[in-house]
């Protein structure tokens, strides 16, 4: 496990990855989103869990729409992440519907309404669908760098329930090799357009 990256270098492969994405063109996100799906349903915690977390895309991420569709299709309860109002830093989850009210949160982004639904903790939802700058095959993640899912899952750490997490991303994130420290969760499952990467 290499953890000698230094900041300027985590900065720079988040710089170097967004940069490619956002010249993905319109009809490739549209298919990988779909071939996203596919990868998806090589999962047997996709299969199988009733209670699915999964963010809405933004910053030129994989698209989830068509996997959104898909669950909403097979009744599954879908929940998305929402900056805690009162825990900074933190992430809680509301299940979401076609009714929810939904608003933007501080960084533009869409989420339910936290003051008109009940929010779940990570703990009880069954899988986590989470978003990504950068992974590896060893079931590293490099994120956005505000550590919310890192803090909002280190309950993980311990004994007890806890809901599988699998990455989502174009297969152009993938890395040879990205920095673990001590406080991150590593994940289960990695799906992107071309493939479903399950870590041992």
């Amino acid at each position: 496990m290499n953890s000698s990256f230094s900041v300027t270098e985590r900065q720079a492969i988040r710089r170097s990855i967004r940069q490619q994405r956002n010249q993905l063109s319109r009809s490739f996100r549209q298919q990988a989103s779909r071939h996203l799906l596919r990868s998806l349903r090589q999962s047997p915690s996709f299969a199988f869990s009733k209670r699915i977390a999964v963010y809405l895309t933004n910053d030129a991420e994989i698209d989830t729409a068509v996997l959104l569709k898909d669950l909403q299709q097979r009744q599954r309860h879908i929940f998305l992440p929402v900056l805690h109002p009162l825990r900074k830093g933190h992430l809680s989850f509301i299940r979401y519907q076609r009714t929810t009210r939904m608003s933007r949160n501080r960084f533009g982004i869409s989420e339910p309404d936290f003051r008109h639904s009940k929010s779940v903790s990570a703990r009880f939802i069954s899988l986590i669908c989470m978003p990504l700058v950068a992974f590896d095959e060893q079931g590293n993640r490099l994120g956005m760098g505000g550590g919310f899912y890192d803090r909002t899952l280190a309950f993980m750490h311990q004994p007890g329930p806890r809901p599988a997490l699998i990455g989502l991303a174009y297969e152009l994130q993938k890395q040879p090799a990205l920095p673990c420290e001590p406080w991150d969760i590593p994940l289960a499952a990695v799906a992107t357009e071309k493939r479903l990467y399950q870590i041992r």
